[in-house]
């Protein structure tokens, strides 16, 4: 909780003012039963503001300043009656004016806290945020932010309110008579016994409330994103039964916490209404006897003050609650704040050179699963504006080689260059700027097709935008629209088809003329035709571009210049032009003529 109250030190004033405006509104409140008492003992029952041992020195200053010496019992009611009722309009200014200030200081923390948190989730290298999952990180910045603000607001109204309700209720007790103090001195304990045991029990259900509400975030979220795959093969019952059990499991830990605390309303309320009745008892008892010096006005308000003491004891349950919900939510939080990112931006600048990248002796596993290499001892250059094209079989590595290109994750063994520098010396910023990268799903956004578009690039002109189209194939159908390039496209891409959201992204690379372009298996939507015209097409307009492509198809590579074939041990034992590697790489010609099979050409021998 220390990191989230250093959130609160650009709002200190508003923090400090809030208590304080608090502490008027709860004087304002404990003043009141005794203005009450004045109007019950002097006003109704008639007891003279002189009596020696009943009265009241303040109540006859006021009531002689106003009246003089000639007052009557109705002056007296309407003069306390009438200052209760400012009392009251007072303390209700001071209140609303501290809830504003509570509420500015902690959204305002809140804002700050969940810019931070989302800064911090948007610099995490792709590793960290699969560690924490898509439905843990959308609870931590949704809810858990929510119930740390939450508790910033309480306890900075609270947290003042209630513990100068028990004391200041207290000593008005106290002066009121000693005798219902004795009342005070058995409740209190009782009350805190119960409550102390309650705090203890619920402590650590909270944390495990946060945790179902991960999953549950995670299986909603995994049934949209693959809402088309559920009803494809008819899973809808299944991710309804999975979904309820996340939920049922959701539900059961809020019912326990929401149980154990439910103890503690019946337990107060008992408490008060004994502690009430033992105040009029008392209070019946003493006013019988006459010498005792006890009036009605003394038991209402006792019974007022006693009321406010133990309804703020459960105030300050409540806020220990809070507090407890709020370390658990601030801890899941400060997970995200204190994680370093593993791929961290160095600053060295492009040095140039006749090489775009180079792999050294290159090996990687997945964090994940460290002991299984997916690359192995990989050596491999690429020229400046040279064609690559990488293919292999089904789970080689194909992938896994182009994610250490833009530093998505750092290779395990060895280095990967960059112009002749080690890509960690690079500004990570300066170095994805030189890339355009097409991933093999099409990620489009909630935008129109131009803003998608601009994405690659946000200064992109419109006649830039276009070109960018006309490159990637995609002008012929965009221009169909009837809006054309301002056609808003639905979320995820879902308005159009799978080849051409493919070549919007691939636009959307283009856009931003990279010197590097990585395009992984982002062709496998479109036809054989309208794939050779797009590598037509960005030959000849990205002619100084290093391209570096990932294909499945042996149509999408032949003409690239050189082409590497990742073996399924995770090597590269060949790179050459299609023609030499059709009789020096046994693996490669088995691609070919599985492909080529198809289409009932003669296999390659």
């Amino acid at each position: 909780m220390k990191k989230m109250f250093s959130y609160l030190k650009p709002y200190w004033f508003l923090a400090i003012i809030s208590p304080l405006m608090m502490m008027l509104e709860v004087t304002a409140d404990l003043l009141l039963p005794n203005f009450m008492k004045y109007i019950v003992n002097y006003g109704i029952e008639g007891i003279s503001l002189t009596d020696p041992e009943q009265g009241s020195s303040v109540a006859a200053g006021i009531i002689k300043f106003i009246f003089g010496e000639n007052y009557s019992q109705v002056n007296i009611i309407v003069t306390f009656g009438v200052t209760m009722l400012l009392i009251t309009l007072l303390g209700g200014f001071f209140g609303m004016f501290c809830a504003y200030t509570a509420a500015r200081a902690a959204h305002s923390l809140g804002y700050d806290l969940r810019r931070d948190a989302y800064g911090k989730v948007m610099s995490l290298s792709i590793e960290q945020t699969d560690k924490f999952t898509t439905g843990s990180i959308i609870t931590r910045m949704t809810n858990d932010i929510s119930i740390v603000v939450d508790f910033f607001e309480m306890i900075m109204r609270g947290f003042v309110r209630s513990p100068m309700f028990i004391i200041g209720g207290t000593l008005m007790i106290l002066s009121l008579n000693l005798k219902f103090t004795t009342v005070l001195l058995c409740a209190i304990p009782v009350l805190l016994i119960v409550v102390i045991g309650v705090l203890v029990r619920v402590t650590p259900i909270y944390t495990k409330i946060q945790q179902k509400l991960d999953k549950v975030n995670s299986v909603v979220g995994e049934n949209i994103s693959g809402a088309r795959v559920v009803k494809a093969f008819v899973r809808e019952d299944y991710e309804c039964e999975r979904f309820d059990g996340a939920n049922k499991a959701l539900r059961d830990e809020n019912l326990k916490a929401l149980t154990t605390m439910a103890i503690i309303s019946p337990v107060l309320t008992i408490i008060m209404n004994f502690s009430i009745i033992a105040v009029i008892y008392i209070g019946g008892f003493n006013i019988s006897i006459e010498s005792a010096g006890m009036s009605t006005g003394d038991i209402m308000a006792a019974i007022t003050y006693i009321t406010q003491v133990i309804m703020s004891v459960m105030m300050a349950t409540n806020i220990f609650q809070s507090i407890i919900r709020a370390s658990a939510s601030a801890k899941r939080v400060n997970e995200i704040l204190e994680t370093n990112p593993v791929i961290v931006s160095g600053s060295e600048a492009s040095h140039g050179g006749e090489t775009a990248v180079s792999f050294r002796n290159v090996s990687f596993s997945y964090p994940s699963a460290p002991d299984r290499p997916v690359l192995k001892n990989i050596s491999l250059d690429v020229k400046k504006g040279e064609m690559l094209a990488i293919i292999g079989a089904t789970g080689c590595g194909k992938s896994s080689l182009i994610y250490l290109i833009p530093r998505f994750y750092d290779a395990t063994e060895g280095e990967v260059l960059i112009d002749g520098v080690n890509i960690k010396e690079h500004d990570l910023e300066a170095l994805r700027a030189r890339i355009g990268y097409v991933m093999q799903k099409s990620e489009l956004f909630s935008d129109t097709i131009e803003g998608n578009i601009r994405w690659g690039r946000p200064d992109a002109t419109h006649e830039e935008v276009v070109e960018a189209a006309r490159t990637a194939q995609a002008e012929e159908f965009i221009s169909k629209f009837p809006e054309g390039y301002d056609t808003f496209v639905a979320e995820k891409g879902a308005s159009l088809s799978g080849g051409q959201k493919q070549r919007v992204s691939i636009a959307r690379a283009l856009v931003r003329k990279p010197e590097i372009l990585i395009l992984d298996d982002s062709t496998s939507a479109l036809d054989l035709v309208t794939e050779a015209k797009l590598r037509t097409s960005v030959r000849e307009s990205f002619k100084n571009t290093t391209v570096i492509m990932v294909a499945q198809r042996i149509a999408s590579v032949m003409e690239a210049d050189r082409i590497a074939v990742i073996e399924n041990d995770g090597t590269i034992k060949h790179v050459a032009p299609h023609e030499k590697l059709i009789h020096e790489s046994e693996t490669y010609r088995d691609i070919y003529n599985s492909q080529m099979r198809e289409y009932g050409k003669k296999e390659v021998q």
